[in-house]
């Protein structure tokens, strides 16, 4: 009855099931969970970054894993593609800093909503169920068990299940069970664009603070491998945010290597500046404790942690700081290091690098080369990209080869 049965009602999903609708072809999606593309709805903070407003060349310099493998892709479906796509299905998007688009409203239901618009439009037919099996004859798939005893017999399946990442909106790993069942190699997934765990207690003690407008850089082995401006945020357990995520998919060796976050308060400022800054406020607060001096300068719960790194006692009058405890003070200001211990749990990274083989998958359709008919697409894939909307581009580039590719096998490109 049907040529095409997706696994997986994620962002990959979903846009090859459009896709491949539109070009003729009879898709069931199939997705475990009660409702499709939740993934999708708490992506950007509830506001979903569709993709990265950027030329294509600059796409591929975002891609830190496998990015020649997303050349074709990327070729046939870049960033303009996405947001066409988005605009014609009743979506308007903008463009924010450092390029990256959202839906006008701010709600990644639109995005959702929109999906499921076209994908009712091109007749896609949705069930839901778990896929337990794939059924192969001759090195070529043939079908789908489901986990209740159904099956269905099909042309091609796509497999666009996801990662091992947010485990709750159905990325669970199964994917990678399915395509080790048919001779896949899967590279073993570890987290990417993940809150860090640091070894001082110091953020626990700025727990819910959050920065803006400072400069993150990571040093491994004390050279510096990442750098960029941007918000953070302070935890119970470490550091989270857009800088934090971005910082920690370089963060290749952990165990290995030894890696330091390394934060500019006042990126702005040169240390001479800063200096004089410090020399100002010092000279307008000359008789206060030193803890009620600094709300200018310093967030209210930094100001503790800042005197204590600078080892200023919190009742020491400003008059009575030293010249060697104010050049202190400054490099903290200026090099605010914190020690990366661990990851948090990778149920909690937006999302895993690692999975399927590229070595194993055509990368101009997307066909695995171990099973005929089958095909992937998403995160399942041993490629993921920097914070930003790389991610998602990757899901719908790789979702449309993967559709075209079956379309055109079955006779209706």
């Amino acid at each position: 009855m049907y040529d095409l049965l997706i696994i997986g009602g994620g962002a990959a999903g979903m846009m090859a099931a459009v896709q491949a609708g539109r070009r003729g072809v009879k898709v069931l999606l199939a997705e475990r969970g009660e409702k499709t593309g939740r993934k999708l709805l708490i992506t950007g903070k509830g506001r979903c970054n569709v993709t990265n407003n950027c030329p294509r060349e600059e796409l591929m310099q975002n891609i830190p894993r496998n990015p020649r493998f997303l050349y074709s892709a990327f070729s046939r479906f870049d960033s303009a593609d996405t947001m066409a796509f988005f605009e014609s299905a009743g979506v308007p998007l903008k463009t924010e800093r450092g390029a990256r688009d959202f839906p006008q409203s701010d709600k990644a239901s639109d995005i959702r909503e929109a999906l499921m618009r076209e994908m009712k439009k091109a007749g896609v037919t949705l069930m839901t169920g778990k896929a337990d099996e794939l059924l192969t004859e001759e090195g070529r798939v043939t079908g789908v068990r489901f986990s209740d005893g159904r099956t269905e017999q099909v042309n091609a399946v796509l497999l666009a299940t996801g990662g091992a990442s947010y485990p709750t909106t159905g990325s669970d790993g199964n994917g990678y069970r399915l395509a080790q069942s048919v001779g896949h190699t899967v590279v073993p997934p570890t987290p990417s664009l993940i809150p860090i765990v640091t070894a001082e207690k110091d953020p626990r003690d700025m727990m819910g603070l959050s920065l803006r407008n400072v400069r993150l850089s990571l040093l491994e082995n004390n050279r510096e491998i990442f750098s960029e401006l941007g918000e953070m945020l302070f935890t119970h357990f470490g550091v989270s945010g857009p800088l934090v995520l971005s910082a920690s998919a370089h963060i290749l060796a952990l165990g290995k290597k030894k890696y330091q976050l390394s934060i500019d308060l006042k990126p702005g400022l040169t240390p001479e500046q800063l200096d004089k800054r410090l020399l100002r406020d010092f000279s307008e607060n000359l008789n206060r404790d030193a803890i009620n001096a600094f709300g200018a300068l310093l967030p209210r719960k930094m100001i503790p942690v800042a005197l204590k790194r600078a080892g200023i006692p919190y009742d020491q009058k400003v008059r009575e700081i030293t010249r060697e405890e104010r050049e202190t003070l400054l490099h903290t200001l200026k090099h605010f290091t914190l020690t990366v211990s661990s990851f948090r749990p990778v149920e909690e990274a937006i999302v895993t690098r690692g999975g399927v083989s590229i070595k194993e998958v055509d990368p101009k359709t997307m066909e695995s080369k171990k099973c005929k008919g089958l095909y992937l697409a998403g995160e399942i894939l041993d490629v993921d990209g920097y914070t930003g909307g790389f991610n998602l581009q990757i899901a719908f580039a790789t979702a449309c080869a993967a559709a075209e590719a079956v379309a055109e096998g079955i006779g209706n490109g």
